[in-house]
């Protein structure tokens, strides 16, 4: 079993590592093409809302309660009653979605009066964003749907094809920024069509393969299933809990609205640069131990139940310590490679910096919440974080008030750091609670071990962000090389940085091989 979960933690890892990696090179064409103005300001938000709903019905709340309910139809009841769940599920979910696309379109100009309120004083600037969300937000219908396909294919093991279906995405944005955006009349308005398209690509993508194991739905009104109503007890409640993270980032979208042009284009460069360890490693392994954690309760192991948890978060500090450390010291090499040049100027990627070392205190914070919140799922249980996810939310609120108020009345150009901070906190604070709650309940005890290791990861990634830090060279001279000189440097000091740390854990006595297996002390 250890090997199988690491086995499927590193095929969802690898297919999110291709998908990233053209998220970085789409990323690397908008900032060329677009830069950071009025109009990406206008599209990110645009963006952003459908991006938010897709998180909250799909990775998020719906995700988490289908598969868990899912799993306990497979493990007792026929396979007659598992096809007829998936198609009540199909039939209730894509109607309730298809309300809501419609309610998005024809609301649009209240959406972004209420997700960014910053634009009513730049009417261009409005109209823009609106025009655009009547596009994007279609992309909800799709790409939920995309998410009950993959929660099915996950749920029997296929992990690889929702894992790569996000590639789509990338490949219709690149496709919108090179070829279609200079045939229009506003270019930024390409990459909304984009969205469009791209829904609707990772949609038809996974109909052969559920095709093929006799899972795909024939689209049924469920409103009495037993199946669809436990399934929309527990979605509910988790359309707080499970997305905390989300709907602090669309907070500091509504306040970033008010800051200066560019604000929100620095934040979403910064976050992407986050995204990229948290989707490669902690959505990864948060998609892989959910079936598992599942199963465990349902089969009564709680001693299994809470060993797979031990084992999935000594993993996350393991790999996410030294990967905030890293994106802390590398921030402006990092944005300088990637994105610099054309439309994206020094003082952009200085600014996407600030706010990139900001996020970055919170990564392991990031991480920690999406490991620990199938430890609720799994057991059906999302009232619990619920409750932990309101407090978040609030602190998070209260923190954005009281790091960015003092930086604006300072007439400070990075108040968006504030922004990033508070993000930050409140993820520690969501993860914190988390765990609390779930040692309180019983279901995890933690294996012995836990101080010493942790001390021993925290001073090698501490002695690799050291050497990187002293080695670095300010950003004035990234800016000054050509491409190829910054992407040489930028993989030496990745290379150094991880030869450091893991040599460092090597010294310190921690042996990597048993880690990677769950039956590990």
């Amino acid at each position: 079993m250890s090997k199988r979960l690491l086995k499927s933690t590193a095929v969802v890892s690898a297919m999110t590592m291709i998908s990233r990696v053209l998220g970085f090179v789409r990323d690397m064409v908008f900032a060329r093409i677009f830069g950071a103005d009025a109009a990406t300001d206008a599209f990110f938000v645009a963006f952003k809302i459908p991006n938010f709903l897709r998180r909250l019905f799909a990775e998020g709340a719906f995700s988490q309660a289908f598969v868990p309910v899912l799993t306990d139809y497979k493990e007792n009841k026929s396979e007659a009653e598992v096809k007829e769940l998936i198609d009540r599920v199909a039939g209730t979910f894509g109607l309730i979605l298809l309300v809501i696309t419609l309610i998005g379109v024809v609301a649009a100009p209240l959406l972004i009066m209420v997700f960014g309120p910053g634009f009513l004083d730049e009417p261009e600037k409005y109209d823009l964003a609106v025009e655009m969300l009547k596009l994007t937000f279609p992309y909800l219908f799709f790409i939920a749907l995309t998410a009950f396909a993959g929660a099915i294919l996950n749920s029997y093991g296929r992990f690889a094809v929702p894992a790569f279906t996000p590639v789509l995405l990338n490949v219709c944005l690149i496709s919108a920024a090179i070829w279609l955006a200079p045939q229009m009349e506003k270019p930024i308005v390409a990459l909304a069509w984009g969205v469009f398209f791209a829904g609707l690509s990772q949609l038809l993508f996974q109909f052969p393969f559920l095709w093929r194991m006799g899972k795909l739905a024939r689209p049924r009104w469920g409103g009495q299933h037993e199946g669809v109503r436990r399934i929309m007890k527990l979605m509910l409640p988790a359309i707080f809990g499970s997305s905390v993270v989300q709907i602090n980032l669309l907070l500091d979208t509504l306040i970033a609205s008010f800051l200066v042009t560019g604000s929100i284009s620095w934040l979403y460069y910064s976050d992407r640069l986050v995204e990229f360890p948290l989707g490669v490693f902690g959505i990864a392994l948060a998609t892989v131990i959910l079936p598992k954690l599942s199963k465990d309760h349902a089969t009564s192991s709680l001693e299994t139940f809470s060993h797979t948890l031990d084992w999935a978060l000594r993993l996350v500090f393991l790999v996410g310590t030294p990967a905030a450390v890293g994106l802390a010291v590398l921030a402006a090499p990092m944005l300088a490679t990637l994105f610099y040049g054309g439309a994206f100027t020094q003082n952009d990627v200085y600014m996407a910096s600030l706010s990139l070392m900001a996020y970055s205190l919170g990564l392991l914070g990031f991480i920690l919440v999406k490991v620990l919140a199938p430890g609720f799922y799994s057991r059906q249980d999302t009232k619990t974080p619920v409750k932990i996810g309101i407090i978040a939310m609030v602190l998070n609120m209260i923190l954005n008030i009281a790091f960015v108020v003092p930086l604006v009345m300072s007439d400070f150009q990075g108040a968006h750091v504030g922004l990033a901070l508070a993000t930050a906190a409140s993820a520690f604070i969501n993860a914190l609670l988390l765990y609390r709650t779930l040692r309180k309940q019983g279901f995890f005890r933690p294996d012995p071990g836990w101080l010493f290791y942790a001390l021993r990861i925290f001073l090698a990634a501490g002695m690799m962000g050291g050497i990187l830090f002293y080695i670095a060279e300010p950003l004035a001279v990234w800016a000054s090389w050509d491409n190829f000189t910054r992407i040489w440097h930028l993989m030496a000091y990745i290379a150094l940085g991880a030869a450091v740390y893991f040599i460092s854990l090597i010294l310190m006595g921690i042996k990597l091989k048993p880690l990677l297996k769950l039956d590990a002390s």
